[in-house]
């Protein structure tokens, strides 16, 4: 009997405790940027976290280490979700945007499919409108 009543205090101090840290992190707020994971060049490298920063006329992608990769000149060039060995590595959920560079060099950076039009408004697309178009969905095999 009174393993119960030790339990039913955890379980009233966990949830309290779990409750305070969700009160707190609402009331910090969201940080800023868009979180995502990108590999320069694009094809090959390994996926690094970091976050897009879409600051008016000066976007740039941030590492969690390293040097910021600045995305002044750059063009969403397509849109696409990632094949299975990709999944692994990243969000299966994802969404990649290739980006090309003006001197040819590319960059794939992978977001969430919600933060997908922030990125695209951060960095211009070849021609507007254009990388939104809906996904094909998968048939699932049978």
């Amino acid at each position: 009997m009174i393993e119960f009543v030790f339990l039913a205090g955890v379980a009233a101090a966990t949830g309290w405790l779990l409750r305070r840290k969700h009160h707190r992190r609402r009331a910090a707020g969201s940080p800023a940027g868009i979180p995502s994971m990108a590999r320069r060049p694009a094809g090959s490298g390994r996926w690094r976290s970091g976050r897009v920063y879409a600051d008016p006329g000066a976007a740039r992608w941030v590492p969690g280490r390293g040097e910021p990769v600045p995305l002044t000149g750059a063009r969403a060039t397509g849109v696409r979700v990632p094949s299975v060995r990709e999944g692994i590595s990243i969000n299966p959920g994802s969404r990649i945007v290739t980006c090309e560079f003006e001197g040819g060099e590319g960059m794939e950076i992978a977001v969430m499919p919600l933060d997908l039009r922030e990125l695209l408004t951060a960095v211009p697309e070849t021609a507007p409108g254009s990388l939104l178009a809906p996904l094909p969905e998968e048939t699932p095999d049978s």
